[in-house]
């Protein structure tokens, strides 16, 4: 048996390999929900690739995945247009600093020249969801624009391509979902029902009014979503008060200090 395999999950082999995030909990709603959101959107072009690694057991066990897609068809608010658009990148456990990333990375970057792309792009930050820009730059990714408030757009160019860039209208995009807590979303995460789930919760502990917006579709993503992290937001009184998990133990502290 090979050491490592990287296979490309489509809906045809969905149920014999999985989306990898979730995977433990495959009955549960937000794995279900990315399911169906992972069929629709493969005809859009969205890929994701499994790496599999032998750990001495019956089959390969996968360790690690990347998700990408057009940027015109992206759930992150980039204005990307015939660029690939990375969404996740991951190795877990033992399995890092073994190369793995490379090999999930440089996949994609050969599908895209291979697709005609002008290159690659991805939303990079720390201490969060999305993938941290250490990777990116050993492999000639460049820094080519900043959001609020911690996201930079790394990218890598096949030709003399325009750079993509972020929006600058945040705070209209705040603005518009009023007073009082919201819950901005898609199923882009499968991770994302339960933190809608923690947030709601600590709501209703504190009596707190609170409603969740669901965004459907990639152009939903890019024109309404409060940050650049299109898949989960919220946002208290016009402004953005996380784009991330909160544990069911800060939750409460959080919604606390909004009310003041």
């Amino acid at each position: 048996m090979a050491e490592y395999d990287i296979v490309d999950v489509t809906p045809a082999n969905l149920e014999r390999y999985d989306l990898f995030c979730k995977k433990s909990k495959p009955k549960e709603v937000g794995y279900q929900q990315k399911s169906v959101w992972f069929r629709d959107r493969f005809a859009e072009g969205l890929r994701i690739k499994l790496l599999r690694v032998d750990e001495g057991k019956k089959d390969l066990v996968s360790r690690g995945f990347i998700e990408y897609v057009p940027a015109e068809y992206g759930w992150r608010v980039v204005n990307a247009d015939g660029y690939m658009l990375i969404h996740c990148i991951w190795v877990v456990g033992r399995n890092k600093k073994k190369g793995y990333g490379t090999e999930l990375l440089q996949a994609c970057i050969e599908d895209a020249r291979q697709s005609g792309m002008k290159g690659v792009a991805v939303v990079a930050s720390k201490g969060n969801w999305l993938p941290g820009p250490e990777l990116f730059a050993k492999h000639g990714f460049e820094l080519v624009d900043t959001a609020p408030p911690v996201f930079e757009l790394k990218v890598r160019r096949f030709n003399d391509a325009p750079d993509p860039y972020f929006p600058t209208d945040w705070d209209a995009r705040l603005a518009r979902y009023g007073k009082g807590l919201t819950i901005v979303r898609s199923h882009q995460c499968p991770y994302i029902d339960d933190a809608t789930d923690i947030i709601l919760d600590a709501a209703e502990e504190l009596c707190m009014e609170s409603k969740v917006v669901e965004l459907a579709t990639s152009s939903q993503v890019q024109e309404r979503s409060p940050s650049v992290y299109g898949a989960f937001n919220v946002v208290y009184d016009g402004k953005l008060v996380s784009y991330c998990w909160l544990s069911k133990k800060d939750a409460p502290r959080v919604l606390k200090e909004l009310r003041g």
